[in-house]
């Protein structure tokens, strides 16, 4: 069986937590990444994580300037970690229980980060390819996004991070079938509801990922 560290993703970054927000931002726009671990203070510190939703939900949305919010306020710490000798299934798991879109797998030291991507991407429940499961995967996430935004409000926080959840698919899809994602599956929601689109307006000025 498949453990974390046969699916982990090991180009993975640190920031300090004295590290503006700014540059944070501008670390994830370089590698086109959506969290970066926050390194220990000394040996026996624990690590932390600082993601995107972090940093929209906690700077841009209370009109916060990155420059001056450092790391550490609104970083998570101590974050959940993934051992790399765990099974895929209990990586799924504890993906599960904890409502996690990634961790970092750490054994000591930092060893690299998984996503809920990798775990999709390497689940081989049928000899079906990657991209057919993952094809299916992506229309029950979409379904289940439509009613959380109809349930707790297009504006709510729940509704974004649905979407964003998706977004990770679709750009895993288009990767796995070397294509450009021509229009995304909230683009085509913002079509259909047009006051989705002013959640991200904000956004897209400072954050690597491309918004309607």
């Amino acid at each position: 069986m498949l453990k974390a560290s046969d699916i982990m993703t090991r180009d993975v970054a640190t920031i300090h937590s004295s590290a503006t927000v700014a540059e944070a931002v501008r670390l994830l726009r370089a590698r086109d990444w959506k969290a970066l671990v926050v390194d220990r203070r000394h040996e026996h510190d624990a690590y932390g994580m600082i993601t995107e939703k972090d940093i929209v939900y906690k700077v841009i949305a209370y009109g916060k300037d990155p420059f001056s919010v450092r790391v550490h306020e609104v970083m998570t710490k101590p974050c959940i970690v993934v051992n790399p000798e765990l099974a895929l299934e209990y990586v799924a798991r504890l993906f599960a229980d904890h409502n996690l879109q990634r961790a970092p797998v750490i054994q000591g030291e930092l060893l690299g980060i998984i996503s809920l991507v990798d775990i999709l991407a390497n689940s081989s429940f049928l000899e079906q390819p990657h991209t057919f499961l993952l094809e299916q995967q992506l229309q029950d996430e979409i379904q289940k996004a439509r009613v959380i935004c109809d349930r707790q409000g297009i504006h709510s926080e729940e509704c974004a991070v649905a979407w964003d959840a998706i977004e990770e698919l679709q750009a895993e899809i288009a990767h796995q079938r070397a294509e450009k994602v021509v229009k995304t599956a909230f683009e085509e929601y913002c079509d259909e509801y047009p006051e989705a689109k002013g959640i991200y307006d904000n956004w897209s000025s400072s954050l690597p990922t491309q918004k309607c």
